[in-house]
């Protein structure tokens, strides 16, 4: 198995999959700085796809 991807829908995949990655990222970086230390991407991930997903993915279908 070759490690490129061919297909559309697999781009499709990953650039949503790199652009959630971005957003859980930002969201890590933000609520650190609330908390004033490191609060690990585990924990980052978790609470924004908690709290934030729902509404990022309709945004995103939106096209806005």
């Amino acid at each position: 198995m070759s490690g490129t991807v061919g297909k559309p829908e697999d781009k499709d995949f990953l650039r949503r999959v790199r652009e959630v990655m971005r957003e859980i990222e930002r969201h890590k970086w933000l609520e650190s700085e609330k908390a004033g230390r490191d609060i690990g991407g585990n924990k980052a991930a978790l609470d924004w796809l908690k709290h934030h997903y729902d509404e990022w993915k309709q945004h995103r279908e939106r096209g806005s």
